[in-house]
C-alpha cells in the first residue's frame, strides 16, 4: 500500500508520544524515520518504530535523556547519549560538533551510548548543509551479532555503518555516501522477510556458511548471518567501524558481554572538516564539479539510464515518495497498528489518522 507522508508521519508521531509522553522527541524521532523511508530506506524507516516501544516499556530506551558533553579538548569532543532516543541525542552532539569546527575549522566527535540513531546519511546531510565534509564510523551493539566475519560461517559483529558527505556545489548537489559494512543491512532483511521475497545474492549465508537469498535465515532457527559488502575489503571496514566508532568513544566495541535484549546502542566517530581551511575552497568545488561530469559522462552500460553520483538514488526516491505516497507491506502496518493500539490509542483516532 501507498501511504502519504502527512499520514505515515502523524501514526508514528502519535504512537510514540502517547508511548513516551514525550511530545517533542516523538516529533523529531517520527520525522526522521519518515525521511528515511522517503530516501528509500525503509530498513531505517518507519518500521523500527515498534522497536523502540518495546524497549521504552523494557527500561532500555530512555525518551526523555539527552546529550551529556564527557570531554573537551579544543575542538575534541566526547558526548554520552544516555541512552537516549538516537534521533535526538545525535542532533544534539552534531550540533555541538558543528559549532567546535566553526571555531576551529575542524571537529571531532566522540560520541557513545545513543540508541539506535537510525540513519546515519541524516548527520552527514546536517554537516554538509552547515557547510562542512563529514566523515562518520558507527558500530552497533544489538542483541545479537548479525554478519559474519569474512572466512567465517556464524556472526561475531553487526552492519556498522560508514557514511561521507560533502557539501553541494554551485553545479552539483550534496555528494552523501551513507552504506552499511555488510552486503545490505538487517533492517532490509527485514523488509523482505515481511514481503516474502528474496534478498540479493550474495546476501547471506545460511547456518552452515552456505551461501542463501532466502531473509527467513536472519529471523528463524538455526540463524545465519549477513555477509560484509566486497569479501574481505568491506570485513576490515566493519572492524575499522567497531573499533573508532565503539573503542575510541568508551562504548566498546561489539562483544556479547555488551550486549543486552530490548537495546540497540549506536556509537559514532564524526570528523568534520571545513573545506576552505586552507582558503582554498573555490578550487576545491571546482575540481569536485569538473570531476563529477568526467565520472557520470561514462556512456551508460545495458540496461542502466545513467551513471549516478551517492545521494541521487535517495533524491530520486524522495520526489517520487512525497508525490505518490511511501510503499509500507502488510505486515509492517499491521506491525505499526499492533504498536499504535498498544500504547491506548483507540480504533477510532487510528481511524482519524489513517483515513485524514
Amino acid at each position: 500500500m501507498l501511504i502519504s507522508v502527512e499520514r505515515l508521519t502523524e501514526l508514528v508521531e502519535t504512537t510514540l508520544r502517547q508511548g513516551t509522553g514525550n511530545a517533542d522527541g516523538a516529533a523529531k524521532v517520527a520525522r526522521h524515520l519518515v525521511e528515511a523511508n522517503l530516501m528509500g530506506h525503509d530498513s531505517h524507516g518507519v518500521g523500527v518504530s515498534p522497536l523502540y516501544m518495546e524497549s521504552v516499556k523494557a527500561g532500555e530506551l530512555h525518551p526523555d535523556a539527552n546529550a551529556e558533553v564527557v570531554q573537551e579538548k579544543g575542538p575534541f569532543l566526547q558526548v554520552d547519549g544516555n541512552q537516549g532516543f538516537g534521533q535526538v541525542v545525535a542532533r544534539q552532539a552534531m550540533e555541538m560538533a558543528i559549532e567546535k569546527a566553526k571555531q576551529s575549522h575542524i571537529a571531532v566527535l566522540s560520541l557513545r551510548n545513543c540508541f539506535h540513531i537510525g540513519r546515519i546519511g541524516a548527520w552527514g546531510t546536517m554537516a554538509a548543509e552547515a557547510g562542512f565534509i563529514s566523515i562518520h564510523y558507527v558500530n552497533v551493539l544489538s542483541p545479537n551479532s548479525l554478519v559474519a566475519p569474512f572466512g567465517g560461517r556464524e556472526p561475531r559483529f553487526t552492519t556498522n555503518p560508514y557514511c561521507t558527505a560533502i557539501p553541494a556545489t554551485d553545479r552539483h548537489p550534496m555528494f552523501l555516501l551513507d552504506m552499511a559494512t555488510s552486503t545490505i543491512a538487517q533492517g532490509k532483511t527485514r523488509v523482505a522477510y515481511n514481503k516474502g521475497v528474496e534478498v540479493p545474492e550474495n546476501s547471506l549465508i545460511d547456518h552452515e556458511g552456505n551461501p542463501t537469498n532466502d531473509p527467513a535465515v536472519m529471523f528463524e532457527e538455526p540463524k545465519g548471518a549477513l555477509r560484509t559488502m566486497g569479501q574481505h575489503k568491506g570485513f576490515g571496514m566493519a572492524l575499522i567501524c567497531d573499533i573508532l566508532g565503539g573503542s575510541l568513544s568508551g562504548g566498546g566495541a561489539y562483544l556479547p558481554d555488551r550486549v543486552v535484549e530490548s537495546r540497540v546502542v549506536n556509537n559514532m566517530l564524526a570528523i568534520l572538516i571545513d573545506p576552505n581551511v586552507f582558503g582554498g575552497a573555490d578550487e576545491f568545488f571546482g575540481d569536485i564539479d569538473n570531476y563529477t561530469d568526467w565520472v557520470k559522462s561514462s556512456p551508460p552500460a545495458p540496461g542502466v539510464d545513467a551513471v549516478m553520483f551517492p545521494g541521487e538514488p535517495e533524491r530520486k526516491s524522495r520526489a517520487d515518495r512525497e508525490a505518490n505516497g511511501i510503499p509500507v507491506d502488510d505486515n509492517t502496518w499491521e506491525q505499526l497498528l499492533a504498536s499504535a493500539r498498544d500504547v491506548g490509542i483507540t480504533e477510532d483516532e487510528i481511524e482519524r489518522i489513517i483515513s485524514a
